[in-house]
């Protein structure tokens, strides 16, 4: 705190004067630095709005992905699923394709087994009546002639 000469009516007017001059400068280098921390923190308020925009976009973004990417796992499954289903029905029409094919293969084996046993025993019973004539020929006489 400055502490003032006195004069003759008071303090020494120079004094004073320079001290309110003084004064004057420091307040306008105040209100300087004001209006320039004024005009800063605007900036930064604006900028800080920019970020909040930016963030809400970034957030809805993210939120849009993670819907886009839960509908397509699902839309995924469902198609595994389907195709998983498609396959099963494809692999019961091949077994029972190829369960009728064995069964109508079993089935001629079984016909050809029959005939075969049938044709071996008329071959047999062919031979038998071939022998029995080769057997007649020797009774046979020959000499009657």
């Amino acid at each position: 705190m400055n502490k003032f000469d006195r004069a003759l009516n008071g303090y020494n007017i120079k004094e004073v004067n320079a001290f309110v001059d003084d004064c004057v400068v420091k307040v306008d280098d105040m209100i300087n630095k004001m209006k320039e921390k004024d005009l800063e923190i605007d900036r930064l308020n604006k900028e800080l709005e920019h970020y909040k925009k930016m963030d809400d976009t970034l957030n809805r973004a993210i939120t849009l992905a993670e819907d886009s990417s839960k509908k397509y796992k699902e839309n995924s499954l469902t198609e595994s699923d389907l195709i998983i289903t498609d396959a099963k029905k494809n692999a019961n029409r091949i077994i029972n394709d190829a369960l009728l094919k064995a069964e109508h293969l079993e089935e001629e084996s079984q016909r050809l087994r029959r005939n075969i046993i049938t044709y071996k025993r008329r071959v047999k019973s062919l031979m038998d009546e071939q022998i029995a004539i080769i057997d007649d020929l020797d009774k046979v006489d020959l000499s009657e002639k």
